[in-house]
């Protein structure tokens, strides 16, 4: 899926306003959709026609309990750009858990991995 705000993570990705036109044209062709698919964010968003059906099979399913957990190295360290909250830099030795969409933790890796041996 892209929308205008994840574009912020990208240093080296062409401006909103350019990636729009083409991005249309792909729509126009069927090769993505465009739409509001995630709730929240303003303006448009573009997705391919499998994400969408997966964004759709995943709402109607129950909400399942439990974190994720992801280094903030991880392309889903979203916090800051698309997560409320203090951005937290790709370069740092550390954690990021998810609950339900939100942050719930942020912390050393080192110590969550000595944690989880332990356990």
């Amino acid at each position: 899926m892209l929308l205008r705000d994840l574009l912020a993570r990208e240093t080296r990705a062409p401006r909103w306003r350019e990636l729009l036109p083409v991005l249309r044209r792909m729509e126009a062709r069927g090769e993505v959709r465009g739409g509001r698919f995630v709730s929240g964010f303003v303006g448009e968003q573009f997705a391919l026609p499998e994400a969408v059906d997966e964004l759709r099979a995943v709402r109607r399913q129950p909400a399942v309990g439990g974190c994720v957990i992801v280094s903030a190295a991880d392309p889903l360290n979203l916090v800051g750009i698309l997560v409320p909250g203090q951005r937290i830099s790709p370069y740092t030795q550390q954690f990021i858990a998810y609950e339900k969409g939100a942050v719930v933790a942020v912390g050393d890796m080192a110590e969550l991995t000595s944690r989880m041996a332990g356990a």
